[in-house]
């Protein structure tokens, strides 16, 4: 098809629910996507952290080829090799624990609402999450979110949850009651801000939850698989997650979620209780593990802890050259810079001088480079983007 008959495509057969550039993409390559009229582009936004190991990494790629010519599907009332395999990956690198394997994090998010309402055995069943979260696009992960645009076309929600101020004690312990039976809050904000926890904040919400027997989760769909530069962001905190919800980069660009449970909670689902008819399949399995490796061989996350505090350096001096720029704040290669003004244009002029970037809260913009990013890279992007500060008016 050519670049008329696509969009046309799109214009009758596409439901139009996003809001999309106007490239039409056809090949990928670590940070470099490729348009159909071949121009070259800088991607310093895959997916909302989908892509950290860059596109199509070959140890990714290598996986998938391996596995699709066996055995692409297989329910989960059979065995395969690879779900344990990449569930000990995972405790590897988090806790003590047992994973269930979903499609997606808003996927995930229902699961462990699900687990909560059961560890509470109907008494207790309250959720507290966070002001300017964003968990997902279910009814139940969307009732957790703390953002009315994302909430208001579809009330009734889901009962059952209460949201506070993200970083602020005293809003917590004000919102317990007898009912509460779990606080589910991201570490990083990313469709929030990338506003970043306090380390003596994640610390005390620990304790409380081990004081009242409360389930403490961590969404860490778009923190995990190395963003942060530890292959969790908790490590940053000196705590350790009752549940931890993963999805996005974790496949290495391909769907899967995890639900991960302390190893002492893992006996709260019974068969039957949940499931998910894709989760976990051979194929997803193996390009997750190839997407571990990639992270390790890759020696990503010694990577992000060079590269990170660069790209961060790099956008302080944008702020110091632009009264515009109001704040720099993140963690790891995790970067949002607020703005006094809004931000579409900004990401619109970056797009078509080859630089994909994103804005979030129509004032915030959000660098999420893949892990492997290069010094290089990074001066050629925030070129770009300082070019297009430049032509604000």
């Amino acid at each position: 098809m050519k670049k008329p008959e696509i969009l046309e495509a799109y214009d009758e057969f596409i439901l139009p629910i996003y809001s999309r550039m106007p490239g039409i993409f056809v090949k990928g390559k670590g940070m470099a996507l490729y348009d159909i009229d071949g121009k070259k582009y800088l991607d310093f936004f895959p997916g909302w952290g989908v892509n950290n190991v860059g596109h199509c990494h070959p140890k990714v790629m290598a996986g998938v080829r391996n596995q699709i010519g066996k055995l692409i599907f297989i329910p989960n009332n059979l065995y395969h090799p690879f779900a344990p395999k990449l569930a000990k990956e995972i405790v590897r690198w988090s806790f003590p624990a047992k994973v269930f394997f979903c499609n997606s994090g808003t996927e995930a998010c229902e699961a462990a609402i699900k687990f909560s309402r059961v560890y509470g055995k109907g008494e207790r069943f309250e959720i507290i999450s966070m002001h300017n979260s964003f968990h997902g696009r279910t009814l139940g992960a969307v009732s957790a979110t703390g953002q009315k645009k994302y909430q208001d076309p579809f009330h009734p929600l889901l009962p059952g949850f209460k949201t506070i101020e993200f970083n602020n004690l005293g809003a917590l312990k004000n919102a317990l009651t007898e009912k509460t039976i779990a606080v589910l809050l991201e570490l990083v904000q990313g469709e929030g801000g990338v506003h970043v926890a306090s380390k003596e904040y994640i610390q005390e919400v620990r304790r409380i939850c081990d004081e009242k027997n409360l389930l403490f989760i961590l969404d860490e769909v778009q923190t995990g698989m190395g963003r942060t530069g530890e292959m969790f962001a908790f490590k940053h905190f000196g705590i350790t997650p009752d549940l931890m919800i993963l999805a996005k980069s974790l496949g290495g660009g391909l769907p899967i979620g995890a639900l991960v449970v302390k190893k002492e909670l893992s006996d709260v689902l019974k068969p039957g209780m949940h499931a998910s008819t894709f989760g976990g399949s051979p194929l997803i399995c193996q390009a997750s593990l190839g997407a571990f490796k990639a992270i390790v061989t890759g020696k990503m996350l010694q990577n992000v802890k060079v590269m990170g505090p660069y790209l961060m350096k790099k956008a302080q001096i944008l702020q110091q050259k632009y009264p515009f720029m109001a704040a720099v704040r993140g963690l790891g290669l995790m970067v949002g810079i607020q703005l006094s003004i809004e931000g579409k244009s900004i990401v619109e002029d970056c797009f078509a001088s080859g630089l994909i970037i994103n804005c979030t809260q129509g004032n915030i913009l959000r660098l999420m480079p893949a892990l492997n990013v290069t010094q290089k890279e990074v001066n050629k992007a925030m070129a770009i983007l300082d070019l297009a500060c430049s032509r604000i008016k």
